[in-house]
Parts: structure tokens; C-alpha cells; sequence
């Protein structure tokens, strides 16, 4: 993806659990949540490594935001089928 394309993600982090994001550079920001340096977001830091799952396009910060907030709103099993009905794992 274009480095300045917004995007909303969700990794499965390494005890299983989900967390969901936005971000520009998506590679730089999973890169990010697995580094030792801090730059990830606290929850991940004690579940790396984590793994991209589900990556949807945004068209600016802020429909990503209003995304990822909606998303963050979704019970476990509709995170779930929502990135299986994606077709990634």
C-alpha cells in the first residue's frame, strides 16, 4: 500500500488475543508492535510477536479512526468473522 494511505488493521497478538489500529505505513507499524524499542502500543508489548490479520483502507485519519472505533465496539466472534469473511487468518 501507498505509504500515505491511511490504513485500519487488526493483528492476533501471541496469547491470541486481537488488537486493532490505524496506520499509515502498515509494515512500518507491525514492524513497530514486534521491535523491542517501545514504539508499539503498550498492550502488545508483552504478547509479541503479533501478526497482520485484517487490513482495511481508509480514506483519511479520520475515517480510519471512526473505523477503528467501530471495529474496537465488535465482540470477539464478529472480529473474528470479520477478518474470516476477509479470507485471511
Amino acid at each position: 500500500m501507498a505509504g500515505d494511505a491511511w490504513q485500519v488493521y487488526i493483528v492476533r497478538c501471541a496469547d491470541g488475543s486481537l488488537y486493532t489500529g490505524i496506520a499509515r505505513d502498515l509494515e512500518r507499524r507491525i514492524a513497530e508492535h514486534n521491535a523491542d524499542k517501545g514504539a508499539g502500543a503498550s498492550y502488545t508489548r508483552s504478547r509479541r510477536p503479533v501478526r497482520l490479520v485484517y487490513q482495511e483502507p481508509a480514506a483519511d485519519r479520520s475515517a480510519a479512526s471512526k473505523r477503528e472505533y467501530q471495529i474496537k465496539q465488535l465482540s470477539r466472534a464478529e472480529k473474528l468473522a470479520l477478518i474470516l469473511a476477509s479470507g485471511a487468518a
